[in-house]
């Protein structure tokens, strides 16, 4: 007697890494990515949004209009973004010098430290989750994604 296998349900889960697409790869990835990046953003009771703030600061000065654009927020949630960040210690702002009317947002000396330590953790773990690529393939990987990548 031959047994025959029941097709694979919904609830099965998601297929084998073999028999993944570019785009179910690509998702899944985005998703193990970003929990690892919310769980050391939540380690500092930051939420993603400010955690991509305070990742825009770490070598910029920008305008508040800047940062709108570098977000992709609107003017009025860039403005609640910022306020919740300098309520909280972790940004400055300051009058741009050579435009009074603009105002620029840096990290604080405190933003900086958390920054640093986010960063080092989030490093560590895609480092982790990347140990079984060769040196050949993470450079492959990264050339790869530079291809798939809007320019900034």
């Amino acid at each position: 007697m031959t047994r025959r296998h029941a097709p694979p349900s919904a609830d099965d889960g998601p297929p084998p890494p073999a028999r993944l697409t570019d785009v179910d790869a690509l998702a899944q990835l985005s998703f193990v990515v970003q929990q690892h990046l919310q769980r050391r953003a939540a380690s500092h009771e930051l939420s993603l949004i400010q955690t991509r703030l305070l990742g825009v600061l770490r070598d910029r000065r920008p305008t508040m209009s800047e940062l709108g654009v570098l977000l992709d927020l609107d003017k009025s949630s860039v403005s609640g973004l910022v306020d919740r960040a300098e309520a909280r210690g972790l940004v400055i702002r300051a009058p741009d010098e050579m435009d009074r009317r603009a105002t620029r947002v840096t990290l604080s000396d405190h933003g900086r430290e958390i920054t640093v330590d986010v960063t080092a953790g989030f490093t560590e773990d895609m480092s982790t989750m990347l140990g079984p690529l060769s040196s050949r393939d993470r450079t492959t990987l990264t050339s790869l994604i530079g291809r798939v990548l809007p320019n900034p």
